[in-house]
């Protein structure tokens, strides 16, 4: 989770006034965070990534207002309208098809300012970007450019510019594949004919989006007006995105300024603060939270976490929720923010008035004979995360990208989707243990999650058992065999077809399949083994040959 850093003094400055450092340690807990250091000058905090508004100490001292009882209610900010355009180039419709912008003047980027800015920028890039897949965003230097704007679709061979923190121009296949963010990022345009390219009405280029800025507009202590642009594949995360680093601008006296986009069939006017609003049962608040609430309570304890309130009756109270808050989606994400403004600490615990007889569940019966076979053969249990990235799941996998279920706020890049096969996990252990002793034989029972084809917003969820076998002689022969003695301990005829799987070596993979009753339950098994593949190998910086199998059993009465 995103860690921020910043001084008491820069804290202190926002707030208009000092917190004894103790009470400031008991309370930022209180509004979702874990206190990971603190001394004398700064401190050291980290925020759910739920709360990207909290990345920035403007942020921070935003909600700490409402708490103190020192600004209580919804945020409000003047936007004046720049007049200025953006026209969208629709080549851009397949690539990266939505862009916002905002200008920001008479900011101030002093001192530790400009620092805070590139961290809470790049926080935000992966909270809500994605590691810039989703959104990526750039800060420019309003005074050096001259409007209007254009966001077009560029040839990455004769469309050039000088990079950040460059003296030479390079073409934009050149910065792709020869600069350090270049390379970093480059999976994300290098499949596309046009790369997207920001530019003024002089034909100098801003940025390179998601890639790099331009020289051009570099950023300097010196800088006191710019202009804000966020870029990506979904509208509504790259508004949030604006809304939240133009009303953290604003916290400190930036004034705002917005701008029109212009697409080929509509235009929009970017920022867009305009609050959001739903109601609240104060009943079910009452209820959730487990203390007696009123609906005047609720606009207080509301007010406190900076969300406006108006009592429509006494038990439906509607929030007016600012637009910088990404995390509201339900009533219930309300009811988190009422009990936040009454106080955590306060709310008492007791032990549910619940009696019940356990016993050992079919389906973890069911587990631990897996697992009692597999330690038998000399294999090594091991237990990973249900959440994987992209890149991992398919990327280092050779896999074809399909429907998944994703992390709408993901904590971290390599923690962004459901795990749908086993595998990459294990491949993932032996990157990491690649320095142990050969022969290595680990495996993993465990759960995977794929969307359900005749329910949009269901998912189906399934049991797997993955094993995978290194050493220098590892071959076919010896996970078949390894597959046909878990067969045989199951007490399942072992039925074999060819099979071609993108991440095994084409011929020496095979299919299998059965079914066995296991505790008057039928369960039905697939799976497929094989001699893993040398790319696939490579991608987790492994040495030697490794061999795995993966069995799926479906039986929604036991898993």
């Amino acid at each position: 989770m995103p860690v921020i850093t910043f001084e008491y003094d820069d804290l202190y400055k926002i707030l208009g006034k000092e917190i004894p450092k103790d009470e400031l340690i008991d309370l930022l807990p209180m509004i979702s965070s874990d206190i990971e250091d603190y001394d004398d000058n700064e401190i050291k905090v980290e925020f759910f990534p739920n709360r990207p508004d909290h990345l920035s100490v403007e942020g921070v001292a935003r909600t700490l207002k409402g708490f103190l009882g020192m600004k209580k209610g919804l945020p409000e900010y003047e936007i004046e309208p720049s007049g200025i355009n953006v026209e969208v180039d629709p080549d851009l419709g397949d690539i990266r098809p939505y862009i916002a912008f905002g200008i920001v003047e008479g900011v101030d980027l002093t001192g530790n300012k400009l620092k805070q800015v590139m961290e809470f920028q790049e926080d935000l890039h992966w909270v809500i970007g994605r590691d810039r897949k989703k959104v990526a965003i750039g800060i420019h230097n309003l005074d050096v450019i001259k409007p209007p704007f254009f966001y077009e679709a560029a040839d990455p061979d004769k469309d050039s510019f000088v990079p950040l923190e460059c003296i030479q121009e390079m073409t934009l296949n050149e910065i792709l594949h020869e600069h350090k963010k270049g390379k970093d990022y480059a999976h994300l345009l290098e499949k596309f004919d046009k790369y997207p390219l920001i530019v003024d009405s002089n034909g100098d280029v801003l940025s390179m989006p998601p890639i790099i800025n331009g020289e051009l507009t570099k950023l300097t202590e010196n800088t006191r007006n710019i202009l804000v642009d966020v870029t990506g594949t979904d509208e509504k995360a790259v508004n949030y995105a604006l809304n939240i680093i133009m009303t953290s601008f604003a916290e400190v006296g930036g004034k705002l300024k917005s701008m029109n986009v212009i697409y080929k069939d509509r235009q929009v006017q970017t920022p867009d603060l305009t609050p959001k609003k739903k109601e609240v049962s104060v009943s079910n608040a009452s209820k959730k939270i487990g203390i007696d609430l009123t609906a005047e309570d609720v606009v207080d304890f509301l007010g406190k976490v900076r969300i406006g309130a108006e009592i429509k009756s006494e038990d439906i109270v509607k929030a007016v929720i600012p637009a910088y808050r990404i995390d509201i989606l339900h009533e219930v994400d309300i009811i988190e923010n009422i009990a936040i403004g009454y106080c955590f600490k306060k709310i008492g615990s007791e032990l549910p008035e619940i009696a019940t007889i356990a016993e050992e569940d079919k389906g973890e019966t069911f587990d631990n004979v897996l697992r009692e076979i597999l330690i038998g053969m000399g294999f090594i249990e091991t237990m990973s995360l249900m959440l994987t990235s992209e890149k991992v799941h398919y990327k280092n996998m050779m896999l074809a990208e399909d429907e998944r279920v994703t992390v709408a706020q993901p904590i971290s890049t390599d923690r962004t989707m459901l795990r749908k096969n086993l595998l990459q996990g294990l491949m993932e252990f032996l990157e990491d243990n690649k320095h142990e002793e050969l022969p290595q034989k680990i495996f993993e029972v465990g759960t995977v999650v794929f969307l359900d084809e005749t329910c949009e917003t269901c998912t189906q969820d399934y049991k797997k058992l993955a094993g995978a076998i290194t050493h220098s002689t590892a071959n076919f022969t010896e996970i078949k065999s390894t597959v046909a003695a878990l067969f045989v301990n199951l007490g399942l005829e072992m039925n074999i077809e060819n099979y071609n799987h993108p991440s095994f070596i084409k011929g020496r993979c095979a299919k299998v399949k059965g079914s066995i009753n296991w505790k008057s339950e039928k369960i039905d098994v697939t799976g497929y083994f094989g001699e893993v593949h040398p790319e696939v190998i490579t991608n987790f910086n492994l040495e030697y040959p490794v061999i795995a199998f993966e069995i799926m059993f479906k039986n929604s009465e036991l898993f």
